[in-house]
């Protein structure tokens, strides 16, 4: 009986672990649920805003709350400094996106003019394609910057994978500031094949499920705990059941 008891712990810790485990990653997974919910909540809220100067909303560090806010702004693109955004995808489309610096007289911020669908196998283009000369007017969604590695938000050519003011600035003559602008329109209006970047899907995602998943795999462990114990002491008795008449038997010199 003392080796049952010894394999019973063993496993009650065992199961205990990757249950606190499952517990956690379910928790973990809610969490991410309240973070988009409340991300769909900001992002209709500052979509059906009105349209706002762009100094009114890049005073500070842009955040994920300030999000598909849309502004506008007046200046004149800076040509000779733009950027391609390689491997990027929109609505299912895979291709690349142009940013641009808008000097305006309130700061220059960086825009980005849209994506451009590529047909597979095609190659990205080293250049962006020229945006309007002379003063513009734009309006698009506030964006914070994107986050990943140093490598993938350095400009290296002109080109990297992810758009960060602060990895940008560091290759321009000028400040600008933080975030940027997605593209909606601009006057005059700028050639080339370009389109809005999409807004993100409005949706709870598979957060939820996941979490009922990890934690229906914390039920099942604590079942099977149940399961495997009766097991062994069903064993156990029918082991006294047959063992009993043997001794039995024994005694009595048969």
């Amino acid at each position: 009986m003392r080796r049952l008891w010894v394999r019973w712990t063993l496993l009650v810790v065992f199961v205990a672990v990757l249950g606190s485990v499952f517990v956690n990653l379910g928790e973990w997974q809610l969490d991410r649920l309240d973070q988009r919910q409340q991300r769909n909540r900001d992002t209709l809220a500052n979509e059906a805003d009105p349209v706002v100067p762009f100094a009114q909303v890049f005073t500070r560090p842009i955040a994920e709350p300030d999000q598909w806010q849309r502004v506008e702004a007046r200046g004149t693109f800076d040509a000779d400094h733009q950027y391609v955004l390689r491997y990027r995808s929109n609505g299912g489309a895979n291709g690349y996106e142009v940013v641009t610096p808008l000097r305006t007289p309130a700061g220059t911020v960086l825009v980005d003019r849209g994506f451009v669908r590529l047909a597979k196998g095609e190659p990205i283009p080293t250049a962006a394609p020229v945006p309007p000369a002379g003063e513009v007017t734009v309006v698009g969604h506030v964006r914070r910057d994107e986050r990943g590695r140093g490598a993938a938000t350095r400009p290296v050519d002109g080109q990297m994978r992810l758009i960060s003011s602060t990895a940008i600035a560091k290759t321009l003559p000028y400040p600008v500031v933080n975030g940027y602008i997605g593209l909606l329109t601009v006057d005059p209006p700028q050639t080339g094949d370009f389109e809005p970047v999409l807004l993100p899907e409005i949706s709870d995602g598979p957060h939820f499920w996941y979490a009922v998943q990890w934690f229906m795999f914390t039920a099942i462990g604590l079942a099977g705990v149940v399961v495997f114990i009766r097991g062994d002491l069903r064993a156990r008795r029918e082991e006294r059941r047959v063992v009993g008449p043997r001794s039995a038997r024994t005694r009595i010199g048969l």
